[in-house]
């Protein structure tokens, strides 16, 4: 608003100097000038400084809102959505949400009390000078909408593309080993060259457009000026309004030339930002399929007994049960042992003591109550769990080892370490424990990376300890080592390990065999030997693939 004075003052300066020019006439104009540059330069910077600011903030909020909703989202919506996708939505669309808050309020507002500030004035000065000089702004305006949809299009395209090429490079770098392993370099590179190639042919469209975009803008942004010119002159000079009204028309006419333009580019702003809006809202509004219940608490104390209860499991979608009718007690303290053959179950039944699935109703218990009267967060606290398929963070050793351990000290991370017969590798990697392991720990073999798991489990010192299949990996000679010393660690707690090898589960307490998602033996290793059921034939079929391997 204060900047919308100074044309006006510059009427009265060139009018009053029309009549006279005495230095105390030049100083208090002067003044005028300055005080409302000086004026209008605060308001602006507290206006970009708190729309622009309270847009940030809000964008924190949400993005920090939308990152934790995500983190609540069981498996499953992961299975039905793509990840490059949902970062689309937690960056691109989030920016554009952003800029509507901020520029586009901004813009918006600036645009419209301009326009109805400064027509206002013309029309007061000069109405049919007015109506000419107008006649090109709508022009202006409509065009930047038309280009601006297309250059957003345009950019779309080119930033999908440019995804495209980016997974593309994150791939081969994450799998050079199977990209050198199987000769293919020439293959991908030219892959590579491809997809280049037409990101610049999207480029060069895209180059194109604006090549006929800004000189088009210039053109009808100065034909407002060129018809003042000729039309206000011809006023000026029949005397139907002074030269300084002529000056302060032509001021309010320039003020008006930016905000035409950013109506368009407003437009298309909230256009994109209610589209982002509805991507961004399409995630928050779609409620966690596993939640806490009311009244849940957290299992403070937990002993870990855990009992399954004629427990029947079909995934969603699924035709088949994963599991039918297994009934098990598993006292605190005891280490049990799943084994069958894959597709039996086991993993299943991990993820439904942890509620990765939702179990039915009064089928998992621990300590006597059903696992889905208990918080999440403090369920899965007494866990720890070594998955079947390790994932390790771009992080060091140690912050991997140390991840979901608040204040781990160095010591622990060691003695976890040990404990996963881990110690003796780092010890010779370039910075040791601090040395980092790469991208899903990429620089690390595929038995390091097991070990790793295992020693984050360990250092968690959990209540119940599961692993899953967690030795498979490693050799024989390895996998004894990390048993010897994990039967420490398994003697204080519940323990379920999960294998194919029968060598890793021999020693455990109880061996429960599953086929086709039921239990088919229970028993110690010998007892089962003695059946002479699934059990031992798995167990001789093990015997005669090692004694084949050694031969």
């Amino acid at each position: 608003m204060v900047g919308l004075a100074a044309p006006w003052v510059l009427k009265i300066v060139v009018d009053g100097l029309q009549v006279s020019v005495t230095p105390e006439k030049l100083g208090r104009y002067a003044l005028w000038t300055v005080g409302i540059a000086v004026v209008g330069g605060i308001f602006r910077y507290f206006m970009r400084d708190i729309l622009i600011g309270i847009s940030r903030h809000v964008e924190y909020d949400l993005r920090n809102d939308v990152f934790a909703h995500l983190q609540r989202q069981p498996q499953s919506f992961y299975h039905q959505q793509q990840t490059g996708e949902l970062m689309s939505r937690a960056t691109s669309d989030m920016n554009a949400v952003r800029m509507v808050l901020g520029p586009g309020i901004m813009q918006g507002l600036n645009t419209i009390v301009i326009a109805v500030v400064a027509v206002g004035l013309m029309i007061y000065i000069s109405p049919r000078l007015t109506l000419v000089a107008l006649l090109p702004l709508p022009l202006l305006s409509f065009s930047v909408a038309f280009f601006g949809q297309r250059i957003h299009k345009g950019f779309e395209e080119v930033q999908a593309h440019f995804a495209t090429i980016s997974a593309m490079c994150q791939e081969n770098l994450s799998g050079v080993r199977v990209v050198r392993a199987y000769a293919q370099e020439e293959n991908q590179i030219a892959k590579f060259s491809d997809l280049n190639r037409e990101y610049v042919r999207k480029n060069s469209k895209l180059i194109r457009l604006f090549s006929f975009f800004y000189p088009a803008m210039g053109l009808l942004a100065g034909l407002g000026p060129v018809i003042v010119l000729g039309l206000g002159g011809w006023l000026v000079i029949e005397k139907k309004i002074s030269l300084g009204e002529f000056v302060a028309f032509s001021g309010y006419l320039a003020m008006l030339t930016w905000p035409m333009i950013a109506l368009g580019w407003v437009v298309n702003l909230f256009q994109r930002g209610a589209a982002s809006w509805q991507r961004l809202t399409s995630i928050l509004e779609t409620p966690p399929a596993i939640q806490d219940l009311p009244g849940a608490i957290d299992p403070e104390g937990a002993q870990g007994t855990i009992e399954i209860r004629n427990l029947t499991f079909t995934y969603p979608g699924a035709t088949r049960a994963a599991l039918s009718e297994v009934s098990l007690t598993i006292p605190a303290g005891r280490t049990v042992a799943l084994v069958g053959h894959t597709g039996a179950g086991k993993s299943t039944l991990l993820s439904l003591l942890l509620r990765l699935s939702d179990p039915p109703p009064g089928t998992v218990f621990l300590d006597g109550r059903d696992v889905r009267l208990y918080t999440l967060p403090g369920l899965r606290r007494r866990f720890g769990v070594v998955p079947q398929e390790t994932f390790l963070f771009s992080a060091s050793v140690a912050g991997n080892i140390a991840f979901g351990v608040e204040s781990a000290s160095d010591e622990g991370v060691r003695g976890a370490a040990r404990v996963a017969h881990l110690d003796g590798d780092v010890q010779g990697f370039p910075r040791g424990y601090e040395t980092m392991v790469g991208e899903r720990g990429i620089t690390l073999s595929g038995g390091q990376k097991q070990r790793t798991a295992i020693a984050r489990a360990v250092l968690r010192r959990p209540t119940i300890l599961l692993l899953d299949d967690c030795l498979s990996s490693v050799d024989t000679y390895t996998e004894e080592a990390i048993l010897t010393e994990l039967m420490g660690v398994m003697k204080s707690r519940t323990s379920i390990l999960v294998s194919h090898r029968v060598s890793t589960v021999r020693h455990a307490d109880e061996i429960v065999v599953l086929d086709d998602g039921r239990v088919v033996e229970q028993g110690t290793h010998e007892a089962l030997l003695a059946k002479d059921g699934t059990y031992a034939e798995l167990y001789r079929r093990q015997q005669l693939e090692d004694e084949l391997e050694a031969s």
